[in-house]
């Protein structure tokens, strides 16, 4: 007997997820096969049981209703206590709580956004997309390393938490789990293709059409416009021209360019500290040392024309690697480059795998850092503080930061990038 009815859309990864977990579990379930999305969703009669108008949405026979796919398939999962969809401990259903929302959250979200980019459905913007994809190679290394010594997310059986990945890993498999990254992650690329061959599962998720190569995004095409013909005037008089004049008329465009957008930071006063030359010396010279590139840069240096900055990344509970902590340093600086002319930066990952940290220094024009790092969609993921050399404890570490030899707590210097 079914317990109630989903509404949800075909394709939807949510949707997916419930069915599994229906299929997976012995519970029955009913799918409304009227419901349109967009029209159905929006009528009083659906709002007036699901307020917030959103799928996949769920009626138990008893009137209990749900919204939020997840959550419905817990639901749906409690109500078959002895399958071990939600694991055989409270330990077991918080690590299948923590695979989900990892899943949904930092692979299944950049997805969606994706696919609105590269279909321009949102303007396309091609730092968030790079973002975007290295958010989800990140997720993939850390479900790849699990699923190398695991075979499954949690315990060994399957979860809420497997149905949740193959139903966010299929989709994205459609759009940027390409060829070139399955390849990279064969761990992920074997649990995917268990759940989805799983004999009670193959009718839930259905075929999966894996790219070649992810998704990108085709600018259209510029129209052509026609030119009008031109009436046609009585012959003019001809006078003459030197010829130096009539060459210039010639090249003459006949519409003038427009002008670039200039940078305020442009307009600041002339700084007699040359940005170039520095990155020159600083590529040249020992850092350290007589006539090493930090005494060249105190010698020359203008603090009315240029400011001095720490920088440090918000979320170091987060980084796992060193390598991909370098990494992602690396994107950052990348996603800086509309900002080089006013802009040196040194930054480097310290500590070990799993108990690391970022930080560094900047050299930036002006006296406000905003101008020079908002270019860069994820600056917000860093904070700034402006460095005071007269302090010493700041100068050591503006020094550190330079020269590749910072300590911070306890945590050395493990790797780095330049930006210049």
């Amino acid at each position: 007997m079914s317990v109630g009815t989903i509404y949800t859309s075909p394709g939807k990864e949510s949707g997916k997820l419930i069915k599994a977990v229906a299929a997976f579990g012995g519970v029955s379930i009913d799918v409304d096969s009227e419901y349109k999305h967009m029209e159905t969703n929006k009528t009083p009669e659906f709002l007036a049981k699901f307020s917030h108008g959103k799928i996949p949405a769920f009626e138990g026979k008893d009137g209990f209703k749900l919204f939020e796919g997840v959550v419905i398939a817990k639901y749906i999962a409690s109500l078959a206590p002895n399958s071990g969809l939600l694991g055989s401990s409270q330990t077991d259903a918080a690590l299948v709580d923590q695979w989900i929302h990892l899943i949904e959250l930092e692979f299944g979200l950049p997805t969606d956004i994706i696919n609105l980019l590269v279909s321009g459905r949102i303007p396309y913007t091609k730092p968030l997309h790079t973002v975007l994809l290295e958010r989800q190679e990140r997720t993939l290394t850390t479900l790849n390393k699990h699923l190398t010594e695991n075979t499954f997310l949690v315990g060994e059986r399957i979860t809420v938490a497997d149905l949740a990945f193959a139903a966010y890993l299929q989709r994205g498999a459609t759009i940027s789990f390409d060829a070139a990254l399955r390849a990279k992650f064969p761990s992920v690329v074997r649990l995917l293709e268990t759940i989805l061959n799983q004999p009670q599962l193959k009718d839930v998720y259905g075929e999966t059409a894996y790219v070649e190569k992810g998704l990108q995004f085709t600018p259209p095409p510029k129209e052509k416009k026609e030119k009008e013909p031109k009436p046609a005037s009585a012959p003019k008089e001809k006078k003459p021209k030197a010829k130096e004049v009539e060459q210039e008329e010639e090249e003459e465009p006949l519409v003038p360019a427009e002008p670039k957008e200039k940078n305020p930071l442009d307009d600041l006063p002339k700084s007699s500290f040359n940005l170039e030359d520095w990155k020159r010396a600083y590529s040249n010279k020992d850092t350290r040392g007589k006539d090493g590139a930090l005494e060249w840069l105190y010698e020359h240096f203008d603090k009315e024309g240029f400011s001095l900055w720490r920088v440090d990344f918000k979320y170091n509970n987060e980084l796992t690697q060193t390598f991909m902590s370098s990494n992602q340093i690396g994107g950052f600086f990348n996603r800086l480059e509309a900002s080089r002319k006013y802009l040196f930066g040194s930054m480097g990952v310290l500590g070990q795998t799993n108990d690391s940290l970022i930080s560094g220094a900047l050299i930036a024009r002006g006296q406000d850092i905003a101008p020079v790092i908002t270019v860069a969609p994820d600056w917000e993921s860093y904070s700034y503080s402006k460095i005071d050399l007269s302090d010493p404890a700041q100068k050591e570490f503006f020094e550190g930061a330079l020269a590749w030899d910072l300590k911070i707590d306890g945590k050395e210097w493990a790797d780095g990038k330049n930006f210049k």
